[in-house]
């Protein structure tokens, strides 16, 4: 009788990520990967705040225009944040955008202010929570499709917020909740908001690239099956991830009503395209199992300035969307050709 194939070596050498492939050849390591998209993103925000500068150098320049481009990026920069997570995990979710609307004219009611500046944070965040919560329960155990739920999710959103306020803008009263966005709020002229986005982003880095979630996120966006078979529970973490998401989103209600003074139902409009388009062109790859936090947060600032310079110059918002919908269609080019060269 032949004797079995005796097993494999348990201490045999794992291939790195400089090992040649079985086609022959070289790959990048990952991580040298992600230092040439950050540095290009680097390089695209150097060029328009040169171009700022050469277009309108007294009013870009200006210490507060760049505070101003700082702190509208603080804002969508938190969604964009959650948005990570959600699209490195293999979803989306278009509903973000809606939930700010809601979870900032549900915070800005009279009944909800008399409760004073806690009772407005409280009552955007659980909002946010709520939402992302009935996202995470419908896409997770109900087995809906996270473009219908979320989509679903918008719809239902904005018409609640529409209702909620009947068309009408609802002003801040809560001088304790206005005081963040006066300029005596400021540390070391750095806006509160901004060091609010700052934290969000540190606390997103660690979770994603530090802990055992943000392995889970990754894991499941790659292969949710396997994923499955080697015990994560799939479903609970796409269920953290929606909470996650709706919970960045409470945040940046928070900021807005800080930053507007009111509550709107139009709040939030086409937040959810900047902040999957500002995770795109940032690396985080569509199909999921890679995402970047570093990445984002500078397709944030390059969308944002961008936004900044047109206003300065007095273009109009059309050319503004086509200029970014060409940067989008250019960074998915770029990720399909990298995973088709195989070094995706």
């Amino acid at each position: 009788m032949t004797q079995p194939a005796s097993p494999a070596r348990q201490d045999a050498p794992i291939p790195t990520a400089k090992s040649a492939p079985a086609g022959g050849g070289w790959r990048r390591p990952p991580g040298l990967r992600a230092d040439v998209r950050n540095l290009s993103l680097l390089g695209v925000l150097a060029v328009l705040i040169a171009v700022g500068g050469i277009t309108k150098p007294d009013e870009f320049l200006a210490i507060s225009n760049l505070q101003l481009v700082l702190t509208q990026a603080s804002i969508i920069g938190v969604v964009t944040v959650g948005m990570t997570f959600v699209i490195t995990s293999g979803g989306i979710d278009l509903s973000v955008g809606a939930i700010v609307a809601l979870a900032s004219v549900w915070a800005t009611t009279v009944a909800t202010q008399e409760y004073g500046f806690a009772g407005i944070l409280f009552t955007a965040v659980i909002v946010g929570l709520g939402c992302g919560l009935v996202n995470g329960l419908l896409i997770a155990y109900g087995g809906m499709v996270p473009f219908i739920a979320t989509l679903a999710m918008l719809a239902s959103a904005r018409g609640l917020a529409l209702q909620i306020t009947d068309g009408k803008t609802q002003m801040v009263t809560v001088n304790s909740v206005l005081d963040l966005g006066i300029k005596d709020a400021y540390i070391l002229g750095i806006p509160p908001l901004v060091l609010v986005f700052a934290a969000v982003t540190v606390i997103g880095w660690l979770l994603l690239n530090r802990t055992t979630f943000g392995r889970r996120t990754v894991a499941v966006g790659g292969n949710a099956e396997a994923a499955r078979l080697a015990g994560i529970d799939v479903r609970r973490q796409r269920l953290y991830l929606y909470l996650l998401s709706g919970l960045c989103c409470g945040i940046a209600a928070f900021m807005l009503i800080v930053l507007a003074g009111s509550g709107q139902n139009t709040n939030g409009n086409l937040y959810e395209l900047d902040a999957i388009a500002a995770a795109i062109i940032g690396g985080t790859l569509l199909s999921g199992g890679r995402g970047t936090i570093v990445g984002s947060v500078l397709g944030v600032l390059v969308f944002t300035t961008i936004t900044n310079i047109f206003a300065l110059n007095n273009l109009e918002s059309a050319v503004q969307q086509i200029a970014k919908g060409a940067i989008i269609v250019a960074a998915v080019l770029v990720q399909h050709r990298t995973l088709r060269g195989g070094e995706a």
